[in-house]
């Protein structure tokens, strides 16, 4: 048994192989997703081809498609959330975070990735950096010379910080 690269915990053969052997068609945008990212993790280029929507297909893309995936391991895949997609839908979204290493670097890639149907079947179509929400702090900023809002009495650098 050979646990899917995609991290859906099932196994290879019935989780994203069929899918990347054409046996069956993703029904959902994040199963492309996830066969897409089992593609990279397998380096199976014809698939991650195969699957981006005609209108975005570029002729030089194999080239760097089948670079990247020659020289990057995956180690991880996490669905942070996803809109639309679902079975009846003809557009998707699903924001991911994928870890893995490219010369000898860990990294971590974040992103959006559109998806959208032609002819019934799920492509990716595009990808986009997903929207950073910004901080707000809830109280005011306690600074390392005032005193510790623990009542300590000290002053904070020299308490909790």
């Amino acid at each position: 048994m050979e646990t899917c690269p995609c991290g859906s915990g099932l196994d290879y053969t019935v989780c994203c192989e069929p899918l990347i052997t054409g046996e069956k068609r993703a029904e959902t945008a994040e199963a492309l997703l996830r066969s897409r990212y089992s593609a990279y993790a397998k380096k199976i280029v014809d698939y991650i081809l195969d699957t981006t929507h005609p209108e975005q297909q570029d002729p030089d893309s194999q080239k760097t498609v089948e670079k990247w995936a020659r020289n990057t391991e995956w180690h991880q895949l996490e669905i942070v959330g996803s809109e639309a997609g679902g079975a009846g839908d003809e557009e998707g979204a699903v924001e991911f975070k994928a870890d893995y290493t490219e010369k000898g670097r860990r990294r971590k890639h974040h992103e959006l990735a559109k998806f959208r149907k032609k002819e019934g079947r799920w492509y990716f179509f595009d990808g986009d950096a997903p929207r950073i929400e910004q901080f707000v702090r809830s109280g005011p900023k306690v600074g390392r010379n005032d005193p510790c809002p623990c009542g300590s009495g000290k002053k904070y650098k020299k308490c909790c910080a």
